[in-house]
């Protein structure tokens, strides 16, 4: 009897949000994974049985040492979601986004892979209203969105010359457990839990909250699907929700809180409305995300309460 080769998944950034929460989903279905990221994972993200490389992947030569196996599948979630000016660390952000993703594919141009999956950001379509589609051309108002949108079409430009394996989920706010605290909901939910003052905006923005485990089904469908490759999917909820009655609901659930509406400034040329529209994802992956918003805020809460 033949024997049973399982997929090999390496996760860049993988001892991120996203990235922990794949891992898990990956070693459930018996894959082998390695994740290769700047740091070690924080321990309540250690996993076990995972390889975790600690390496720049700016550093194509020491990349290179780094990454000598095969591979089945790559998913790049590498760098962060950051908004600093380009004279404040902005090149740096730009390096570890677009020069490590254009590493990976140096690398993964000549090893034979089935799928390397980009992780976007609704950032990418910069000022453009929502609902955002993906044939909207971006208009980066930040290096991480620039970056992000520069690996999106660095991308699209390897598929149609040399029909390379990518596609680009762009992702917009995902949540769940685990998450750091310098995200928008962990930073209400620990205000509201230790009922403190805490500053807000006005809270007019309007944003969509996507629950992690419906953005792990994406990432696994657009894995195993061909047709995906050289396009570029949404990945969102679909139903927009206004920052102000987000951060009420929150005080409301945990019975505390006192946010200071206003107090806190708008990044410059923040986008009040960003949502996407996710019809293509449903159509041509068949995915829908599953978990409503009151339910995985409430998931969400009692992890943070833990």
């Amino acid at each position: 009897m033949a024997k049973i080769i399982k997929p090999h998944l390496l996760v860049v950034g993988g001892t991120g949000f996203i990235g922990y929460h794949l891992i898990a989903a990956a070693k459930k279905r018996g894959w082998k994974v390695t994740s290769v990221s700047l740091n070690h994972p924080k321990k309540y993200r250690f996993l076990d049985k995972v390889k975790y490389i600690k390496v720049d992947i700016s550093n194509l030569n020491l990349l290179k040492k780094k990454l000598k196996k095969s591979y089945t599948y790559i998913v790049n979630l590498g760098g962060y979601g950051i908004h600093n000016s380009y004279n404040d660390g902005g090149k740096k952000i730009i390096d570890a986004h677009f020069l490590g993703m254009v590493n990976l594919t140096k690398i993964f141009t000549k090893k034979k892979i089935n799928k390397f999956v980009q992780i976007g950001s609704s950032e990418e379509y910069g000022e453009i209203k929502g609902p955002q589609k993906e044939n909207n051309q971006g208009s980066p108002t930040s290096p991480y969105a620039l970056a992000k949108l520069a690996c999106t079409n660095y991308l699209n430009m390897l598929y149609k010359i040399n029909n390379y394996p990518a596609t680009i989920l762009r992702l917009f706010l995902v949540y769940g457990p685990a998450q750091d605290y310098n995200r928008v909901l962990p930073q209400v939910i620990k205000g509201c839990i230790n009922n403190a003052r805490f500053p807000t905006s006005k809270g007019n923005q309007f944003r969509d909250f996507c629950y992690v485990d419906d953005v792990i089904k994406a990432i696994f469908l657009c894995l195993k699907l061909r047709k995906t490759n050289g396009k570029i999917y949404n990945i969102g909820s679909g139903k927009p929700q206004k920052i102000k009655k987000v951060i009420n609901k929150i005080c409301k659930i945990i019975g505390g809180g006192k946010p200071q509406f206003g107090k806190k400034k708008l990044i410059r040329k923040e986008n009040m409305n960003l949502y996407p529209n996710i019809e293509k994802a449903k159509s041509e992956l068949k995915w829908n995300p599953k978990i409503n918003f009151d339910k995985g805020l409430k998931i969400v809460i009692n992890s943070y309460r833990k």
